[in-house]
C-alpha cells in the first residue's frame, strides 16, 4: 500500500495499527485483530485498515468477520484498490470475477516496482523470460517488429532483444515501465490495459493494428481470469503469419479458469487452446514446467508457441 493509505491521519490509530502489524508478524491474528479493531473505532473511513483487519481476521479462522471487514473495505474503496472482491470470492461470498479490478493490479505493481526483480528472480527461482525466449528462439526466425505485453520491468526483454528490429514494451503500471526503461532494450514502452477492448487498450494509440510479427505475454494471463480479450487484442496486434508465445499457470484438467489463494488465476489448457483456435492461432509447442516457487512450492505452467494462421 501506498503511504496515504497506509495512514489512517489518526496518530493514535496509526500506533495501534502498527502494534497490530507487529502482533501479526509475530504469530498473533486473532491480537492483532483485536488491536486493529480498536484502531478503527478510532478512523472508521480508513479503507486500507478495514482491509488489514480483514486479513488479521481471515488468518485467525474467522471467516464470517472477515467477509464483513472484506465488504466495509469495498464500500470505502469504490475502486477497489486492495482487491477485497477477490478476497470475498476465495471466501465464498461472491463469485469469482472473470478479472481483477485493474485498479488493484496498477497499484500492486506500482508498490511491488522497486522490489519486484529481487523477490520474483532471486526468492521465487522465475525462469519464464529465459523459457519463453527459448521457445520464441527455436523458430529460427528474425523479426521486424515483437510487442511484450504486460512486460513489467523488463525481464524478458533482453532475452529476445537480439531477435528484433524493433521491440515495443506495454504494461498497466507506470512504475513497471520506469524500471523496464533502465534496461533500454525497449524501443518503445507505454501503458496499456490488457482487460479492455482492443480500441481503448492503449496498444494502438498512434500505432497500427496487425503491425507485430512476434507477440509475448510472460506471466501476464494469471492476472486476468477470462482471457477473451487479451486474445482480441493479440489478434488486432499480431500479422498474419505472427508468432505468439506465452505462459499461464496449469489449472490441469476441468474448469476453464480458477481464482488460486495467490489471488492469480490459474488457466486449464483446454480453454487456452479453444481460445487459440477462436483467433486464428495454430499451435506449434506446448511445454509444461514449473515456473516459480509460491510458498516454497513448485508452481506449474504452461508454455506456449503460437503462430497466426488468418
Amino acid at each position: 500500500m501506498q503511504s496515504h493509505q497506509l495512514s489512517s491521519g489518526d496518530v493514535i490509530a496509526d500506533r495501534r495499527a502498527d502494534y497490530a502489524r507487529m502482533l501479526e508478524e509475530g504469530g498473533e491474528p486473532e491480537a492483532a485483530a483485536e488491536l486493529m479493531e480498536q484502531a478503527l473505532e478510532l478512523a472508521p473511513a480508513w479503507a486500507a485498515g478495514w482491509y488489514r483487519l480483514a486479513t488479521y481476521l481471515e488468518k485467525a479462522g474467522r471467516g464470517e468477520a472477515a467477509i464483513e471487514a472484506y465488504r466495509r473495505t469495498l464500500t470505502l474503496d469504490s475502486e477497489d484498490i486492495f482487491g477485497a472482491t477477490l478476497k470475498l470470492a476465495l471466501l465464498g461470498d461472491a463469485a469469482i470475477p472473470d478479472r481483477p479490478p485493474s485498479r488493484y493490479v496498477e497499484r500492486l505493481f506500482d508498490d511491488y516496482a522497486d522490489r519486484f526483480e529481487t523477490a520474483l528472480v532471486d526468492k521465487l527461482d522465475y525462469s519464464v523470460p529465459q523459457k519463453l525466449a527459448a521457445l520464441v528462439a527455436s523458430t529460427d526466425r528474425r523479426y521486424e517488429c515483437a510487442v511484450d505485453v504486460g512486460c513489467g520491468t523488463g525481464l524478458l526483454g533482453p532475452e529476445i532483444r537480439a531477435l528484433a528490429g524493433r521491440l515495443e514494451g506495454f504494461d498497466l503500471s507506470q512504475n513497471m515501465l520506469a524500471k523496464a526503461s533502465e534496461k533500454r532494450v525497449y524501443d518503445h514502452l507505454a501503458q496499456a490495459d490488457l482487460s479492455l477492448a482492443p480500441d481503448r487498450s492503449g496498444l494502438f494509440d498512434a500505432a497500427a493494428y496487425r503491425r507485430a510479427d512476434l507477440v509475448t505475454a510472460a506471466d501476464v494471463l494469471m492476472y486476468l481470469g477470462n482471457l477473451e480479450s487479451v486474445f482480441s487484442i493479440v489478434g488486432e496486434l499480431a500479422a498474419a503469419g505472427a508468432d505468439f508465445a506465452f505462459s499461464v499457470e496449469d489449472a490441469g484438467d476441468g474448469e476453464a479458469f480458477h481464482l488460486a489463494p495467490s489471488l492469480r488465476y490459474a488457466h486449464s489448457e483446454a480453454y487456452v487452446t479453444q481460445l487459440l483456435s477462436c483467433h486464428g492461432f495454430e499451435i506449434l509447442k506446448i511445454v509444461k514446467t514449473v515456473i516459480r516457487k509460491d510458498g516454497g512450492k513448485p508452481v506449474s505452467g504452461i508454455l506456449f508457441l503460437t503462430r497466426k494462421t488468418a
